[in-house]
């Protein structure tokens, strides 16, 4: 028998039994042929291991590739190199911009990497009426998704309100016709902080997973109401790692990224996760099984995920298994530098998302006919997205409120698809402590255009920028714009090359910082102030929102 590829003299991982075994791996047509001791087949080539560790490819079964500010084909030339292989995309950051005919356009894009799609089901991530979105995938874009195979579950339900306590939301009515559809089909889900009856009502809604922030407490509960667990970076710690030991949660438990930027993504995806795991007490052979295996059944993704006779020829090759040291990578039995490149091709449309007017400083002056005003704050938390609803008294000084000499930052949001206008303001503690701005298109997840900043004459400067481009992040210091990341595509994804955004990101972040802005996240600190399903007090165009009860917050009470 003439094989493609034989690879000889290999530790291979055994899925099954999670145990490292001395064989060879025989590859035809991109599937594994054969693993065994000492085979003999007459290959076109053949791969001397010496000794290495052999594992599946790496599968990411959450994750936002917009987050990466790239398109499919240059996320994929990037993370392949690190080992991924296979990702479940919720591409739901394209979809509010442009709708079902922009997530169309993006899942028809190229990548070297297999990349399997979720139903967004957070488009908008609330209610119309509380956010305005580019596009809305409802029951009629759902129901066309579900004929696609690359769709391969509902991405993450993230209106708790709508979930629990109304039964005909749109969310619910998506749930169903899922339910109906493919009855075994995967809902992800988003429930950060729920815990007893909250958590109990939005499992029973059919959703059984959770990507966000975890301790062991949270873990154990939600995997005995039958939640599966997706560990990301912002959940890896020794107590969390020691509870999936003590408690043997490898089959319920995975690794996703969820958000990998730019900036981040030039130094790894999902390896970094699995050796960070490791380094914190996870055994490496229990670490590859929850970031290949494990993934890989809980999307029914059964061709992949193990080095066994008939699945897809991804393989990763470890010089040092505990320091997960890759040395290199094969994508369907083809070694990745003998990949061939992949081409970005969005529609010119694309390009033109931003249809907002250009502020003059008296939009943005905050007057009032009292005294003193009441001010309900959102004051941001340095260690992670969530914010906590704060109060704040006020002066008015000639009919102007005065928030600047009290160290708030004015948040302004603007709905820029060109459908009703909206401006929203918002007042932030704990963010810019010096003389600037900064400014978005990517603004989670309704990416409006959002700037704060400390003086009117910066947030102009920045504004005006984001519009002429089209989008991106720009900071401007003393009126003086230092940092610019365009994203051209949609307002939220990049056209160059993934090193030339990451630098550019980079510049932001050292602009934020100068500026005072603290965070392990400055850039997603910033643009998940807007997210409105994520705790505890955020913005959109319409106005500040109550995240759990969803009840519109006003600026002054």
């Amino acid at each position: 028998m003439k094989i493609d590829t034989l690879i000889i003299n290999g530790k291979v991982f055994n899925s099954f039994n999670q145990t490292f075994e001395s064989k060879d791996i025989a590859i035809s047509d991109g599937k594994f042929v054969r693993v065994d001791t000492n085979l003999k087949y007459e290959a076109k080539k053949t791969v001397d291991a010496k000794g290495q560790y052999l594992i599946p490819g790496l599968i990411d079964s959450h994750m936002h590739i917009e987050s990466s500010m790239t398109g499919p084909a240059n996320f994929g030339a990037v993370a392949v190199k690190f080992g991924t292989t296979t990702v479940v995309a919720d591409a739901h950051e394209i979809s509010n911009v442009a709708g079902l005919q922009g997530l169309k356009d993006f899942m028809n894009q190229s990548s070297v990497v297999d990349t399997f799609y979720a139903i967004p089901s957070s488009v908008p991530s609330t209610r119309p009426d509380m956010e305005t979105t580019g596009g809305i995938i409802g029951l009629s874009e759902v129901n066309e998704l579900l004929k696609d195979k690359r769709i391969v579950c509902l991405g993450e339900a993230m209106n708790f309100k709508g979930i629990v306590d109304e039964p005909d939301s749109l969310i619910r009515q998506i749930i169903r016709l899922c339910q109906n559809k493919r009855p075994t089909m995967p809902l992800e889900g988003h429930c950060p902080k729920y815990t007893g009856e909250d958590l109990a009502k939005f499992v029973a809604s059919g959703i059984t997973s959770d990507h966000t922030f975890q301790a062991p407490e949270t873990m154990l509960e939600r995997i005995s109401n039958g939640m599966y667990i997706q560990i990301q970076k912002k959940s890896l710690s020794k107590e969390n790692m020691q509870t999936i030991v003590d408690h043997n949660l490898y089959e319920y438990v995975g690794f996703v990224t969820d958000d990998v930027m730019a900036d981040d993504l030039v130094h790894g995806h999902l390896n970094m996760i699995v050796q960070k795991a490791i380094s914190l007490g996870l055994p490496a052979e229990k670490a590859i099984y929850m970031a290949t295996y494990t993934p890989a059944r809980r999307m029914s993704l059964n061709d992949r995920g193990a080095i066994t006779p008939g699945r897809v020829a991804d393989l990763i090759v470890l010089s040092d298994l505990n320091e997960f040291t890759i040395s290199k990578v094969f994508k369907s039995g083809v070694s990745v530098s003998d990949l061939p490149s992949q081409r970005a091709d969005f529609p010119k449309y694309l390009e033109t998302t931003v249809h907002a007017k250009k502020f003059t400083k008296d939009d943005l002056i905050l007057k009032s006919s009292q005294d003193l005003v009441v001010a309900n704050i959102m004051a941001v938390n340095e260690h992670g997205t969530f914010t906590k609803h704060e109060k704040m008294e006020l002066k008015v000084v000639n009919g102007v409120v005065d928030w600047q000499s009290v160290g708030l930052s004015l948040l302004v949001v603007q709905e820029r698809y060109g459908k009703n206008g909206n401006v929203s303001f918002g007042l932030v503690k704990n963010t810019l402590k010096k003389s600037g701005a900064v400014g978005t298109t990517w603004a989670h997840d309704h990416h409006n255009l959002m700037v704060m900043g400390t003086d009117l004459d910066s947030m102009l400067s920045v504004q005006h920028q984001i519009i002429d481009q089209q989008g991106g992040y720009v900071v401007a210091e003393d009126d003086k714009i230092t940092a610019n990341a365009p994203l051209i595509i949609g307002g939220i994804i990049s056209s160059e090359p993934v090193e030339i955004l990451a630098m550019k990101l980079k510049q932001v972040r050292e602009a934020m910082n100068r500026l005072g802005y603290v965070n392990f996240n400055e850039i997603m600190s910033f643009s998940t102030l807007s997210l409105l399903v994520s705790q505890e007090l955020k913005i959109s165009d319409v106005g500040m929102f109550d995240v759990k009860t969803q009840k519109k917050i006003p600026l002054f009470d």
